[in-house]
């Protein structure tokens, strides 16, 4: 960690609400992070907000406190809606606030799946009760339970509950076709979804549900953020993969991922070093220092014509990772879940 990474918090946050004027809710949140000196990300929609910001502890406690006296999120935001973890301004790169169609991008139009037809939301203890009691079952393979986790596939590689479905997605908005591509999976099924804060869960279950396959929908509330508040050690093992400069949280000792290049366990992100990819790779301290630092061959071919070749020549991100991974995987209708040991 960078000196000083404790400083400060980052707080996680988004709420779900009727705004007339997000012109205007955009305007005064840009003016109140600049106030406060806060760096990240806002969106803005006429369905709500979504945030996460970072700043000294006395700037995003304000942000806090001002946030929920607004008007528009009276009685809908409280205090229990912002999850916090130790960072600050300089995990992220600048302030971002716009406003968009969505406040959490599945790319299906709010007006047709809303998230006012979403699960049950089940605390953490909830939750934690009801994995405890599916993977018992799952052990003895007579389980009617699917338990889901909405994020991308590099966030499950490096952390995820035991015995869970990890779709291999890419983005968020290829999770609809994931779930109409693999209907049959879900039939009659009880599913436990999670995610990061619980946001993708709010959109990410009113789609499953507006399916009408399964036998019942659940997400965890506040995501796995508040599991972890409650359960440091408990069914979520490995890192948090967190969408800033740290790009992960830690909250028990384990490792579940592996090097890319020679297998030992790890699992802290760097960006591919071929310039013009944008994928993450796992390579340890001694692949790294042999010069392993892309995330595929043909990346790392690709650094080498580049660092040899006149510049101004620009390549397209195309890259084995991007080339193999199907859109859309295709589950197995009996899938084989992550790992139930721990």
């Amino acid at each position: 960690h960078a000196v000083g990474s404790q400083v400060g918090d980052v707080l996680l946050y988004y709420c779900y609400c009727e705004v007339r004027d997000p012109e205007k809710l955009c305007a005064w949140q840009k003016a109140l992070c600049q106030h406060l000196h806060l760096t990240g990300k806002v969106r803005v929609a006429s369905e709500g907000i979504n945030g996460t910001v970072g700043g000294s502890k006395a700037a995003t406690s304000l942000y806090i406190k001002v946030m929920l006296s607004q008007p528009l999120f009276k009685n809908i935001l409280c205090q229990e809606d912002f999850k916090s973890s130790a960072g600050g301004a300089h995990c992220f790169p600048d302030l971002r606030v716009g406003v968009f169609k969505e406040i959490v991008p599945m790319g299906i139009d709010p007006k047709i799946v809303s998230y006012k037809e979403t699960g049950i939301h089940l605390s953490p203890q909830e939750f934690h009760r009801e994995v405890e009691q599916y993977l018992s079952q799952a052990t003895q393979g007579q389980s009617d339970t699917i338990l889901l986790d909405c994020r991308n596939f590099y966030e499950s590689k490096i952390g995820h509950f035991q015995g869970c479905l990890a779709p291999d997605i890419r983005k968020f908005s290829y999770f609809p076709s994931y779930v109409d591509e693999n209907l049959e999976l879900f039939k009659d099924k009880r599913v436990l979804m999670y995610c990061t804060g619980g946001i993708r869960c709010e959109r990410g279950s009113a789609y499953l549900r507006s399916k009408a396959v399964c036998r019942e929908v659940y997400q965890l509330k506040g995501g796995i953020h508040k599991y972890l508040e409650e359960f440091p050690d408990g069914f979520y093992r490995g890192k948090l993969f967190v969408f800033d400069d740290r790009y992960a949280i830690c909250s028990n000792e384990d490792i579940i991922s592996a090097c890319r290049y020679c297998g030992v366990l790890w699992d802290q992100y760097k960006l591919c070093s071929s310039q013009h990819c944008r994928q993450l790779v796992l390579t340890c301290p001694s692949c790294c220092n042999k010069g392993l630092t892309a995330c595929c061959p043909v990346c790392q071919e690709k650094e080498l014509k580049v660092t040899s070749r006149a510049s101004g020549q620009i390549l397209k991100e195309e890259c084995e990772c991007t080339r193999r991974r199907p859109r859309v995987p295709i589950e197995p209708v009996s899938p084989r879940m992550l790992d139930t040991g721990k």
